[in-house]
């Protein structure tokens, strides 16, 4: 989760969204990227549609991100959950824990978004261990991830497995529950 930088994408047609602005949501994209010196790093660069074409943005200024627009941009966040442990080989895939580097990912990417500015009023979460256990570290590092509504959805941990259906899947979510700002804690986004 951490060694992977982020990279922000128009996530469906402001034609087709539910949601009450004239904007896309953006949406997190994950992507390798090893340092000389084999350490990981966190990069992250935005992206947002509009109807003439794209705006790039510079993290933490979110009100730069849709200049043709006089509402807050919409921002969904797809969060892998931190590495498991796979030391118990007994436990169900659906019941491993973190491991102790994954807790450590957890907490700073919980810093990093933190710093970015993107701290969600909606955190849609799978509910296995992992991804409650990752969710949980980022509450207790940032408050304000503990002050937002969160919905444990188990169908979250099985969309992974439909190949073609989160987009839609994360759609559906998001039109139920509605926000500006979503965090979502899944398995392989």
């Amino acid at each position: 989760m951490l060694g992977q930088s982020l990279q922000i994408l128009p996530c469906w047609n402001t034609a087709t969204s539910c949601h009450r602005h004239a904007t896309s949501f953006p949406i997190l994209r994950r992507r390798e990227r090893r340092r000389s010196n084999k350490r990981l790093d966190i990069a992250a660069t935005a992206t947002m549609a509009t109807p003439s074409g794209s705006v790039q943005v510079q993290p933490g200024s979110p009100e730069k991100v849709a200049p043709y627009s006089d509402s807050e941009p919409r921002r969904l966040i797809l969060l892998r959950q931190a590495q498991s442990s796979r030391d118990n080989r007994s436990l169900r895939d659906y019941d491993r824990p973190l491991s102790q580097s994954g807790k450590l990912d957890a907490a700073k990417v919980s810093h990093k978004l933190r710093k970015l500015g993107w701290i969600p009023g909606l955190i849609l979460c799978s509910d296995a261990t992992r991804t409650r256990e990752t969710l949980k570290i980022m509450q207790e590092q940032v408050r304000g991830f503990f002050e937002a509504e969160v919905h444990f959805l188990s169908s979250f941990y099985f969309v992974a497995a439909m190949d073609g259906q989160t987009g839609e899947h994360l759609r559906q979510a998001i039109c139920k529950y509605s926000a500006d700002n979503v965090l979502t804690v899944m398995h392989f986004p």
